[in-house]
């Protein structure tokens, strides 16, 4: 009875260390000097109690404490509950140490933006992968405490060949989707929060793992797509070397608008909006359309795409309005003739007087 009391309350003290520990990170002289304080508190604190009172446990257990079948199961659940504790620990420790560079990189803007994001993309997956291994090898060493299992090692390891052959071919997919996902981060071809297009489809990488990613759409739906889709498809990066975008406006209006004075009225909208990076702008005729117009494009720049979009709307709003009050006769319109009436300079109709002109018939063109 009394190593059961020793044991117990080994287990309290060994919890009530960790909490001093969590207490002393939390305290602000230390907190505000050491910058991975918080996310040990943060990500540790329940890996770090279970951790001291199942290790505790399982040093101070001895042999002979229970009867019979029931000493060797607590010896069993022990030493397979240390291990998945351990584990645990180890995986929230890694991704508080990295915690610490990503909340870093959030908070970068500007030019070192594209670098801040390719490294997070890599940390990211990194970790993940990292993840993947000790859980891995933290299963293997939960099989081996089982005696069964190790008496049949030495024939796994005969025949692993065979088997990772046997695997390779049914995970095909699966490990495709992994180093595609390994090229995608260390390529640079790919990072999170990169403006993409992708099945005529914009929008953001959201979240970037091994096996998909997830592509955040202007109407906040999501589209999930395979790893290996970016590897073997063409797709549109808008932010590979920069965010910085040029977006064109359309107009067609009739034969007779001032070119001049739209091009002019165009860089004095563009010079007051706060969107305009101030960099590029023009304003060309591109091309003669049927029916009597032209089709004229105006180019502007901005930071980024969501950026270019707003500001396309809103020079095309004011061109618009500026066309209708301004030069209303150079709206477009359709035009009809009446059969024998001349043109005029512009290609109006110059229409007949008298009963000639009402039993003409007419005709588009």
């Amino acid at each position: 009875m009394s190593r059961w009391i020793i044991l117990l309350a080994s287990m309290l003290a060994a919890a009530a260390c960790v909490e001093m520990v969590r207490r002393a990170l939390r305290w602000r002289l230390i907190g505000e000097k050491w910058v991975l304080a918080a996310p040990l508190v943060r990500r540790c604190t329940w890996p770090g109690f279970a951790t001291a009172v199942v290790v505790t446990a399982n040093t101070l257990y001895r042999p002979g404490m229970a009867e019979g079948q029931v000493d060797d199961a607590i010896d069993r659940i022990l030493s397979l509950t240390m291990i998945g504790c351990v584990t645990w620990l180890v995986i929230q420790a890694a991704y508080a140490v990295t915690d610490v560079v990503l909340e870093r990189l959030v908070v970068v803007q500007g030019e070192r933006n594209r670098r801040a994001r390719r490294i997070r993309t890599q940390i990211t997956l990194v970790r993940r992968v990292a993840t993947a291994v000790v859980i891995v090898l933290a299963m293997g060493a939960m099989l081996f405490t089982f005696p069964q299992v190790r008496a049949l090692g030495a024939g796994l390891l005969a025949s692993a060949g065979i088997a990772g052959v046997v695997v390779g071919i049914a995970a095909q997919s699966t490990l495709g989707n992994l180093l595609a996902g390994l090229q995608l981060a260390f390529s640079d071809a790919l990072r999170l929060d990169d403006v993409v297009v992708v099945e005529e489809e914009w929008g953001r990488i959201e979240e970037l793992t091994l096996t998909y990613v997830v592509l955040r759409l202007w109407d906040e739906r999501r589209l999930v797509l395979p790893v290996s889709y970016f590897t073997t498809n063409p797709f549109e990066n808008w932010t590979r070397h920069g965010s910085r975008v040029i977006g064109a406006v359309f107009l067609r209006l009739d034969w007779s608008v001032p070119v001049e004075e739209l091009r002019a009225e165009l860089y004095r909208a563009l010079r007051e909006h706060p969107l305009w990076d101030q960099k590029d702008w023009v304003l060309q005729v591109t091309d003669t359309l049927p029916g009597g117009l032209l089709e004229l494009r105006a180019l502007m720049s901005a930071a980024d795409s969501p950026s270019a979009w707003d500001l396309k709307c809103d020079i095309r709003e004011h061109m618009v309005k500026f066309v209708r009050d301004k030069y209303p006769e150079s709206l477009p319109r359709f035009r009809v003739m009446e059969e024998g009436a001349p043109l005029s300079r512009f290609g109006a109709v110059e229409h007949q007087s008298g009963a000639a002109g009402h039993q003409a018939g007419t005709a588009r063109y």
